[in-house]
């Protein structure tokens, strides 16, 4: 790790810019629609982004080599807008991921797993991963499906939903043959978005899919939303 960088007064200025904002009530209500799972400051994303955005600057933030550290910690803190701007500082690095930062991923995604951190993850960094990392993305992903995780298994569904004509339709498939019975709200509507998504490039191919599957009502209903209203 770099012997120059200070973690600790990194992540403490962090805290000073965000406690600084804090409103009490945008807290409750920020707490109240994540169904009370984390804490917060109350900070909303445009002002996070807005007093946090010099820490993002190349010459302020860590070098490569104390990302996953500070990752780890800013996952450690109660407040959810730490894990908000672990993700985006992340996704600076995108260009410089190294094969192993894929267990970083990993981690990131089970611990304060809710649909607001692993959606993000899943679009923005494992998806960058593997365009960059081709090679291993079925031994992940083979590992992440079998893994009995719902947010792990999530993941698989939506890493690719920004790859427009680039996805890999027969992956997509496959995984949704196999997740399709798991009765879990937010893996049936991953089924539902990933398939809808889709849509947009390839309409009939989703149809014949949906028409041939027994798809759970929700995951019909996503699916399906782009194709009905064209008709």
């Amino acid at each position: 790790m770099s012997k120059s960088f200070d973690s600790d007064e990194y992540l403490r200025k962090v805290t000073e810019a965000l406690a600084k904002e804090a409103d009490s009530e945008n807290a409750k209500e920020m707490k109240r629609y994540m169904k009370d799972n984390f804490e917060f400051f109350g900070v909303d994303a445009t002002l996070r982004r807005e007093v946090t955005r010099g820490f993002m600057q190349r010459k302020e933030r860590p070098p490569y080599d104390a990302l996953e550290g500070i990752a780890k910690k800013l996952w450690d803190f109660p407040e959810r807008e730490y894990q908000y701007f672990g993700m985006e500082l992340l996704v600076k690095y995108k260009n410089e991921f190294d094969e192993n930062i894929i267990d970083l991923f990993e981690y990131i995604i089970i611990n304060k797993s809710w649909w607001d951190t692993v959606d993000e993850i899943s679009k923005k960094l494992v998806g960058n991963y593997f365009i960059r990392f081709p090679d291993n993305r079925d031994k992940s992903i083979e590992k992440w499906a079998e893994s009995g995780n719902i947010w792990l298994q999530r993941n698989t569904l939506l890493f690719q939903l920004r790859y427009k004509e680039n996805t890999d339709v027969k992956l997509l498939f496959s995984l949704i043959e196999r997740l399709k019975d798991i009765d879990e709200f937010f893996i049936q509507k991953a089924i539902g978005w990933a398939l809808r998504e889709y849509s947009k490039i390839d309409p009939e191919v989703i149809e014949g899919f949906v028409d041939g599957h027994e798809l759970s009502p929700l995951s019909y209903r996503e699916a399906m939303k782009i194709i009905k209203k064209g008709k």
